[in-house]
């Protein structure tokens, strides 16, 4: 159980630690800088209260204190923790001395912890001259030393939802740089109750970001099912956010996970029996219409994930969808993946890919959320969901409809982003677990109308959203106009006589 006072407690020194590079980095750099040091501070902490309690077992056999510490987790090499650096903060080569440490700490964890650390404490460009540079990260070592992040003290889950905080923070306080690779806590969780993971599952984000929608799956079974039996998968395109995943599992206790670094369409790195590597579930949240993909190339795929053609060299949506769904399972995986509404209408090599997905019988659920609720985009976004169950063998392959739900109108608005509630997200899940009519709100579509519809999934042809004006009732309008005319000649008569008194009428 989480306890708020102290995760808030957490919340704003982490925070107020930002304070060391506003105006001095670049928002969407200076993140990196600080989700390195809370990493570290908490790594240093947890290391220091389990070595007392190995030092009480062993007494001041150091080697086997440390052979049972690496057993438990991870290696805190000798001179890298937060604490060697605070002693050492007034050291004229600070920077350099935080760049060794971390280096150290990847090199002895390279199974749990390689290419975690991204930046450079030491960078002159980032951080200027020597002696700036010095008393910037000597605040910043401050600023810090009075978290106490000990398991005894906080929870890991503490550490993780202050991970997610200054991640989310900074993505809607930065834009769409920033805001690349987080998506909103409850659009994540309400991803995980559409495709329902079960226990046993693998679980894959092919475009992990900060790998949050991972962990949500993660949670969903757990507080569903009271498991832990399920295995994580993803893969990330950008350096520094692939470190970012790797902490944020670390810090959720999840440092089992397999993220990888590279790029999914281009050079996918999940691979088993020199096949893609299928999943129970895959879930992603990909970067919009992305440009420069990796069309040339896509025709050429040796995993032959494009075969229902390859999509625009402008626009990577279908190449996302098209790889998402060959690495499910056949006949029982579950496809999840939030997309711009382009997705749902757009012609040509889109409109081609569309309809042979709907004409394998894949597409389960078209959902249309809110606008703005995002930090990467203030358009509104749908999240389509395929069942490879629909297929011939599969559970579900007697369903001949494509749920569609308008969820557009029913959102919390906020000055920078507008915010999904329990309550939407709750409807959203009943509505697409009963697959009923909801007037002006969702119905079941029947495949052959979306077909004389030439495949497009554009939401208004489906869902009537026009409001019914109300009747007019004409006895009492009559009524209201007798009544202000009478209040008119009554105005008009107390008009005469005033201009009378004052000589203005005649």
């Amino acid at each position: 159980m989480i306890d708020p006072n102290k995760l808030e407690e957490v919340k704003k020194v982490a925070w107020s630690a930002c304070d060391t590079f506003r105006g001095v980095v670049d928002a969407t750099e200076y993140k990196d800088y600080i989700l390195d040091f809370l990493f570290l501070k908490y790594i240093s902490d947890v290391w220091a209260e389990h070595y007392e309690e190995a030092r009480k077992a062993y007494g001041e056999d150091e080697e086997r204190i440390r052979r049972r510490m690496a057993r438990e987790r991870f290696v805190l090499p000798k001179g890298a923790s937060f604490y060697d650096l605070y002693a050492r903060r007034d050291a004229d080569n600070l920077g350099e001395l935080i760049n060794e440490a971390l280096d150290a700490i990847e090199e002895a964890n390279k199974a749990k912890l390689a290419d975690v650390f991204n930046v450079d404490f030491n960078s002159e460009t980032k951080l200027g001259p020597t002696r700036d540079r010095n008393r910037r990260l000597k605040n910043l070592i401050e600023g810090f030393a009075g978290l106490n992040l000990r398991p005894a003290v906080v929870d890991e889950d503490i550490i993780g939802e202050t991970y997610i905080y200054l991640i989310e923070r900074f993505a809607a306080g930065a834009g769409k740089k920033a805001g690349e690779f987080y998506t909103p806590l409850q659009v994540s969780r309400l991803m995980a109750r559409l495709v329902a993971p079960r226990p046993g599952d693998r679980i894959c984000d092919p475009a992990c970001g900060s790998a949050s929608m991972l962990l949500r799956a993660g949670e969903y079974i757990e507080a569903t099912y009271n498991s832990h039996d399920y295995a994580l998968f993803g893969q990330e395109v950008n350096s520094a956010t692939y470190g970012f995943a790797r902490m944020n599992m670390f810090l959720h206790g999840k440092d089992g996970a397999t993220i990888v670094w590279g790029d999914t369409l281009n050079d996918p790195k999940l691979i088993e029996r020199d096949a893609l590597m299928k999943f129970d579930v895959v879930v992603a949240n990909p970067p919009f219409s992305l440009d420069k993909w990796g069309a040339e190339n896509a025709g050429n795929d040796r995993f032959a994930r494009f075969w229902r053609g390859v999509p625009p060299k402008s626009k990577a949506d279908y190449a996302f969808i098209s790889h998402m769904v060959e690495a499910a399972k056949t006949r029982e995986g579950r496809v999840g993946v939030v997309v711009p509404h382009g997705v749902l209408f757009r012609g040509g090599a889109e409109g081609r890919i569309r309809q042979a997905l709907i004409e394998e019988n894949l597409l389960d659920t078209v959902i249309g959320l809110p606008p703005n609720l995002f930090p990467t985009t203030g358009i509104p976004v749908a999240i389509l969901v395929f069942d490879r169950a629909r297929e011939a063998g599969g559970a579900h392959e007697g369903r001949r409809d494509v749920m569609v739900i308008d969820a557009s109108r029913e959102y919390r608005e906020g000055k920078r982003q507008n915010a999904l509630e329990d309550a939407h997200v709750a409807r959203i899940v009943e509505t697409y677990r009963a697959r009923v009519t909801a007037e002006r709100y969702a119905r079941p579509v029947p495949v052959s109308e979306i077909t004389s519809n030439d495949f497009n999934l554009n939401i208004p042809r489906y869902i009537d959203t026009a409001e019914t004006e109300a009747e007019i009732d004409i006895a009492a309008v009559e009524r209201e106009i007798e009544t202000l005319e009478g209040e008119l000649a009554e105005l008009r008569g107390k008009m005469k006589a005033h201009l009378k008194e004052l000589g203005l009428h005649g």
